[in-house]
């Protein structure tokens, strides 16, 4: 089976609407989700819940971990739990087959090679306020999957531009840099984007400013 039907098979798993809405309330978890937040989440029967993320395990788009929910160790403290987060694999289909991320890699050299980084974040920035408006609007709207992670922290857990971003990541990391901060805009005082790089997530993130 050639990568774009496994991938053709993969996204086919969603048409159903339950195992849809599943894999939405993992995807929107702050961390890995048991079956039984899904369950109630989709208001289902646990079992139900499990059938259905078990399948987008099988399909690739969510992956298994298992942790004791309680916080105990030792004996007494249960079986650990099965949870589930999305999967690092991508999966896009295109018909007929097309190359945009090879021509993407073929340009991010370029640039580098070039030396001409300052050109891209330039543009990069002016997208960022072409698309200006609610930032988390905005940054959903754009896929970087926003999350509050404190009151005065903003974290991207995905970013739309992964495959790039590890073949050439200060290149990436400082075009997603410079299309945030034009999309929070000069006078928005209220956030302000950082570089602030950690695994599974966008290597920028929002902190609120202090007020006077």
């Amino acid at each position: 089976m050639t990568e774009d039907l496994r991938d053709l098979d993969a996204l086919a798993s969603l048409t159903d609407q339950v195992r849809r809405r599943a894999y939405a309330v993992v995807a929107d978890g702050t961390g890995p989700v048991g079956r039984d937040e899904v369950a109630e989440a989709l208001g289902i029967g646990r079992t139900l819940a499990a059938f259905h993320l078990d399948k987008l395990v099988a399909a690739g788009l969510l992956e298994v971990s298992y942790a004791r929910r309680s916080g105990k160790t030792g004996p007494g403290a249960g079986r650990p739990a099965k949870l589930y987060q999305v999967g690092a694999a991508e999966h896009a289909v295109s018909v007929p087959p097309r190359a945009y991320l090879g021509a993407a890699e073929l340009l991010a050299e370029a640039i580098e090679q070039a030396g001409v980084e300052e050109a891209l974040y330039k543009v990069a920035q002016r997208h960022g306020r072409r698309l200006r408006k609610d930032a988390t609007v905005a940054l959903t709207e754009q896929g970087y999957s926003p999350a509050a992670a404190g009151p005065d922290r903003i974290e991207l857990r995905n970013c739309p531009f992964h495959r790039l971003a590890e073949q050439f990541p200060p290149l990436i990391c400082g075009m997603n840099l410079a299309m945030i901060t034009g999309l929070l805009g000069d006078s928005d005082g209220d956030w302000t984007a950082r570089m602030d790089p950690a695994p599974g997530r966008c290597c920028v993130t929002l902190s609120k400013n202090q007020s006077d």
